[in-house]
């Protein structure tokens, strides 16, 4: 009986050195698990954060990019615009009466260069992300599209009131200088420069050219004169002249009837170049001119304005893609 009762206890000395823990045993402690112990040699695992740090990064340097090339596109669209607005300030230089009217005939084409020089600044700061560089191309930008808004405003506002009125049976109008703006009749009234105007058109081919190309009475009375021939290289109609070609006229019939009448003078040195006539006539051309001018100007300031938009918002894309950058560590 005894025996027995040693036996049974010892059975369950072995169930109770048998009966597993509710807690894994640690690796050190059973080293025969091969599992176990492999997974007790290595290291950490650190992928997920360089994962992180390393796609964060990526991500950054392709938005740079991408910005910076976004800006580089848009600069080379401003560069485009710019090639019209120079090309339309060679034309006008070049139209009659522009060549001697000082006012007119640079703006234009000053405003196209430094327009074309900025956005090549603007391109090469994208090109080789010179932030220094687009920052201040963004602020001369913004300064040239505000002086061709001024620009195109204030040619608006002096080219549209409009001096010419049809003659009847003639192809041309005629001019009176008070139907024009205020400011242009001030231009050519003030400031001593209708004397250099005049000097320059009589040595001008401007009349010139009207005795070459009309024989008859008939053919110049329907010819579509422009407004400074109609007004610096004949008398007024309603003076009564008579043709003798389209540079010469005699016995006016109604002499009274327009103070330039009596400035008319066919030395072809003088002509009517001290008309009134002559003046609205230089005028009309200037504004006929400007008026398709706007055209262009109208087009290139809203492509403008669009470039800028676009061009300001990469840069701020770019600025801000930079600060995370340079401080990663702290937001990853």
């Amino acid at each position: 009986m005894l025996h027995f009762t040693k036996n049974t206890n010892n059975l369950k000395a072995q169930k109770k050195k048998k009966k597993k823990s509710p807690f894994p045993p640690h690796p050190k402690q059973n080293r025969s698990h091969p599992l176990l112990f492999s997974l007790s040699l290595s290291p950490k695992p650190k992928t997920k954060t360089n994962n992180r740090t390393n796609s964060f990064s990526k991500t950054l340097i392709q938005s740079m990019a991408l910005s910076n090339n976004i800006t580089s596109f848009v600069n080379f669209i401003a560069i485009l615009c710019s090639i019209p607005i120079i090309v339309t300030g060679v034309w006008l230089s070049s139209k009659q009466g522009y060549e001697c009217v000082s006012l007119a005939r640079w703006p234009l084409t000053i405003l196209g260069l430094l327009l074309l020089l900025v956005s090549l600044a603007g391109f090469v700061g994208a090109f080789w992300n010179r932030q220094s560089l687009l920052a201040l191309y963004l602020f001369s930008m913004a300064l040239l599209i505000v002086l061709l808004l001024a620009l195109l405003v204030f040619a608006f506002a002096v080219t549209r009131p409009d001096g010419g009125f049809d003659v009847p049976g003639r192809g041309f109008r005629e001019y009176r200088l008070g139907g024009f703006s205020a400011w242009l009749r001030n231009y050519v009234e003030k400031g001593g420069h209708w004397e250099g105007i005049v000097s320059c058109l009589s040595r001008s081919s401007v009349c010139r050219r009207l005795s070459a190309g009309y024989v008859t009475p008939d053919q110049f009375f329907v010819a579509h004169l422009s407004p400074i021939q109609s007004g610096c290289c004949k008398p007024p109609t309603a003076c009564g002249y008579n043709y003798v070609n389209p540079t010469m006229w005699i016995n006016p019939a109604n002499p009274g009837a327009d103070p330039d009448c009596y400035v008319w003078n066919n030395d072809q040195s003088a002509l009517c170049y001290g008309c009134q006539s002559c003046k609205a006539g230089l005028l009309g051309n200037l504004r006929k001119e400007w008026r398709k001018v706007n055209v262009i100007l109208i087009v290139s300031v809203v492509v403008l304005i669009w470039v800028y938009i676009i061009a300001c918002s990469a840069f701020k894309n770019a600025q801000t893609e930079d600060l995370f950058r340079r401080y990663k560590h702290e937001f990853v």
